[in-house]
């Protein structure tokens, strides 16, 4: 973040695409890559998290289990590069879904940009649901 600071253009080296936060996301939940002590730690993290509680979770039924990180990037001339949020949504039959919202290069205020990720995820809750098991 301090090289951000200095450079803006360095933000957008560091960068992943929502296809590929979907596949880190399911990789976690069906525990390749980690071991299961790890996993645990970062699902544990990622759903006590208390950034974001107006991005992915802003429009789910209260009391939804949401494992999520945020991720921000500057502001510069009225621009915010990146509001991202990406998380497993835990259904009320324990299914889960894996939702990733990225909002770049965005004049639209927080509110705004964190309503659109709200809204995405309850769309995608929306439908899950409507689909069932």
């Amino acid at each position: 973040e301090k090289e951000i600071g200095r450079d803006w253009e360095t933000q957008y080296r560091n960068w992943a695409t929502p296809k590929g936060a979907l596949a880190l996301l399911a990789a976690l939940q069906s525990k390749r890559g980690l071991s299961a002590e790890s996993q645990a730690l970062l699902l544990k993290l990622m759903t006590e998290a208390i950034p974001g509680a107006k991005r992915l979770k802003g429009e789910l039924p209260a009391g939804t289990v949401v494992a999520h990180k945020t991720g921000t990037g500057g502001t510069q001339n009225g621009i915010t590069s990146a509001t991202n949020d990406i998380g497993i949504l835990t259904l009320p039959d324990g299914r889960h879904l894996a939702v990733a919202a990225f909002v770049s290069d965005s004049a639209a205020n927080d509110d705004t940009r964190y309503a659109i990720i709200a809204r995405l995820a309850k769309a995608a809750w929306d439908r899950a649901q409507s689909l069932g098991r």
